[in-house]
């Protein structure tokens, strides 16, 4: 794949259109939390077919289950916008986060995280139940595996734990930097069953879906964070939560799957690909700006742009998006062609991305100069949330590990 499609084209001139009439408008109440970003996820849904589209590729989904079709989906199939549209779902991810990366992220852990866990570990009565609202994002999901000791040891340090009660859990423990947390109606847990005489690390990791409101469960008010403002990020504390078998995803402790960890590092996955999506929306929209200024900021009687060192930060900016936009095709070709994106290399691009979006972003602001470090003209913002990426989807610390032990495991 050497450029994009007509079709993806077309959809980045349309959600390029409805982002600066929507979206630009309002960052500023976006960042400072007076408007939450679910109501512009909903008309976007609404403007482009998206919930219809969704609606419809699980309806057909659930029919094939109940004629007993497959039961399972394959790890985090059914993706961001649940059609498999590769191509399509990146331009619109990275059109958003030229703008407001928090509302991508929003969006892309109800739709490609929560979702997909409960498609491919869920019962059909589960999907039933949980999927036809949260697909057309009319309820808001969330996906809570991190805790505030567990850090980028999210299964050894997992301390959050259930305990059979007769036919009933019984879940305790507390989840951090949980994004939707504060709002979301639909709630993907992940917790160790309590084994006596089996070491801590060690125990079965269970995953459950939990409601809003449900007795001794609270969500916190959302943190204030250093950047991606428009995403909403809180704590999670479960005292005493009784959850029926009917909660447990695959109503089962033996799923033919795995335990929780199995479905977990699938998502780490499709979590770590998309940051690709993400990093390039940041970096066009930085060279856009940077462009711009260079031509029309004058100093010592000529525009900066003639000086060679504001050239050199352009064309390093150009070449970071020429090697992120290839990265994406490569991922979109893996798709096209059936090709699972090994964890190593799903942690690659993570790594490279993110790394090369807040490169971009901090040299922005540095051709910016004064001007840069202000919020009127929205390269700060950029390189704000930027740095999320370094952390978001596991701290790229983490990403070089696997990236070694795959070279070093071959």
């Amino acid at each position: 794949m050497l450029d994009w499609s007509d079709v993806d084209l077309a959809v980045r001139d349309a959600v390029r259109e409805f982002v600066d009439k929507e979206i630009r408008p309002h960052v500023d109440a976006l960042e400072s939390g007076e408007m939450e970003p679910y109501p512009i996820i909903r008309k976007l849904f609404a403007t482009f077919g998206i919930a219809d589209m969704a609606r419809e590729s699980l309806n057909k989904r659930l029919a094939r289950l109940r004629d007993g079709g497959e039961s399972k989906s394959s790890g985090g199939g059914g993706g961001m916008f649940g059609d498999g549209s590769g191509g399509m779902g990146f331009v619109v991810v990275s059109e958003l986060c030229r703008v407001s990366m928090g509302i991508v992220t929003g969006m892309g852990v109800s739709l490609g995280l929560t979702v997909p866990t409960i498609m491919g570990r869920g019962t059909l009565a589960q999907q039933e139940r949980w999927l036809p609202d949260l697909v057309t994002y009319d309820k808001i999901g969330a996906w809570a595996i991190t805790e505030p000791d567990s850090g980028s040891d999210a299964f050894g340090g997992m301390k959050s734990y259930v305990v059979r009660d007769g036919d009933d859990y019984i879940l305790n423990g507390q989840k951090t930097f949980i994004t939707n947390g504060p709002d979301a109606d639909v709630v993907v847990v992940y917790a160790k069953l309590d084994e006596p005489g089996v070491d801590k690390r060690d125990r079965k990791v269970l995953t459950f879906v939990l409601d809003r409101g449900m007795d001794g469960f609270v969500q916190s008010q959302p943190f204030r964070k250093m950047g991606i403002h428009s995403s909403r990020t809180g704590e999670l504390f479960f005292n005493n939560v009784r959850l029926g078998r009917d909660r447990l995803l695959g109503e089962t402790e033996d799923n033919s799957a795995g335990d929780g960890r199995a479905s977990a590092r699938s998502n780490f996955s499709a979590e770590r690909i998309g940051v690709a999506a993400m990093s390039l929306g940041v970096i066009e929209e930085c060279l856009r700006l940077s462009v711009d200024y260079a031509k029309t900021r004058k100093l010592w009687g000529q525009e900066i742009g003639q000086f060679q060192l504001i050239q050199l930060k352009l064309a390093n900016m150009e070449v970071a998006r020429m090697n992120v936009r290839n990265i994406l095709f490569r991922v979109i070709e893996a798709a096209q062609n059936g090709v699972a994106i090994s964890l190593p290399e799903a942690s690659a691009i993570k790594w490279y991305c993110s790394q090369a979006a807040t490169d971009v972003a901090m040299d922005a602001v540095q051709l910016f100069g004064g001007n840069g470090y202000m919020t009127e003209y929205r390269v700060e913002q950029l390189a704000r949330d930027a740095k999320s990426l370094m952390i978001y989807a596991g701290s790229n610390e983490v990403q070089i590990t696997h990236v070694a032990r795959g070279l070093l495991s071959d």
